[in-house]
């Protein structure tokens, strides 16, 4: 009998906190699964922990391999897997012992192929922990045409819900598989949202998203890795070409604007005037369309007006006085 959910354990110099991650998993209340550990050359004590593990639970399979990045590994562990649904955890996070039952038998009863929660921001030391309800919703939402707007505007946690593997193959969805690049799971959060027919959304939170962790990709700023979040961005917008529905793109214009408000406000400061240039230049390929789609007060200025008012910190401020002056640099080339 196939498992009900392939769990993916994607893996890279994470010794100081696989033990919690590992545990967490083979503790679920849902027995019926395979957790697929794929360890992408790392350096450290994270195989030998993972062969421990395995030696005790034989629902567990590694790959070992050579360090080929986060999107190599996720589709590795997509091929090896058997499960009816695909969970993922993240190696330095860890869930609640009820997560995958609770995702499963919500997936079983209304054929979902996505079932999602929300989670918890999760620090070790000294201990904080966040509760984020991504979607603003009170109760469990079965309004599956709704649902698909509001995964679209959250947070690609794609590690707080399962997946039908059948549905992700039938449409081809999988990650990039840029070498040494991260963020690799933005394109998979919109593609996924774009294509489900069927979405379930919870309130209840049973994933611990670590942010303590200094090795995470998140806290490395340098251009190559802020980059990698661009390679994602141009992955949607070729994605969107492909839709009969171009009104996507009214999504798709406001989240890469604020994906570059992100880059640009942790990039390191030595790289600003650097990625100033790259930002003007992306913007300038198409800005009559950025025009178009931004769609609060018709334009990109107005746009990040609006997202000063909303986040209400100087760092916006500078950053729309640095909008302004990409228009206008892009207006005058």
């Amino acid at each position: 009998m196939n498992p009900a959910i392939s769990i993916l354990v994607p893996i890279c110099n994470v010794e100081k906190f696989l033990n919690k991650c590992l545990q967490s998993i083979v503790e679920q209340t849902l027995e019926n699964i395979e957790i697929i550990c794929i360890n992408d050359g790392s350096k450290d004590n994270s195989l030998n922990i993972i062969q421990s593990f395995a030696e005790k639970d034989n629902r567990i399979k590694i790959i070992d391999k050579s360090n080929t990045g986060y999107g190599d590994s996720m589709n590795c562990g997509l091929k090896m897997a058997q499960g009816e649904y695909i969970g993922i955890v993240e190696s330095d996070d860890f869930v609640d012992s009820r997560i995958f039952e609770v995702l499963y038998e919500y997936a079983q009863k209304y054929d979902s192929d996505i079932v999602k929660s929300s989670f918890y921001f999760y620090w070790e030391n000294p201990q904080k922990i966040i509760y984020n309800n991504s979607f603003n919703i009170n109760k469990i939402s079965l309004n599956f045409k709704e649902n698909n707007n509001s995964l679209l505007h959250s947070i690609p946690s794609i590690w707080a819900a399962i997946y039908k593997r059948k549905w992700l193959i039938e449409n081809k969805i999988h990650f990039l598989n840029t070498p040494g690049a991260a963020y690799q799971d933005t394109s998979f959060h919109f593609k996924t949202a774009c294509l489900a027919k069927n979405i379930i959304l919870m309130p209840e939170a049973y994933l611990y998203y670590r942010q303590d962790n200094a090795l995470s990709s998140v806290k490395n700023a340098a251009m190559e890795k802020v980059l990698a979040l661009h390679k994602e961005l141009e992955e949607i917008r070729s994605f969107v070409n492909t839709l009969d529905d171009k009104n996507v793109l009214k999504i798709y214009y406001p989240m890469a604007i604020e994906k570059y408000m992100w880059n640009y406000g942790r990039i390191e400061a030595n790289q600003k005037d650097k990625y100033f240039k790259i930002l003007v230049s992306e913007i300038n390929k198409s800005l009559a369309e950025w025009n178009e789609y931004l769609t609060i007060d018709n334009g990109i200025v107005k746009y990040l007006e609006f997202l000063s008012i909303k986040y209400n910190s100087k760092f916006m401020l500078d950053f729309l006085f640095l909008l302004k002056k990409i228009k206008r640099k892009c207006l005058n080339n």
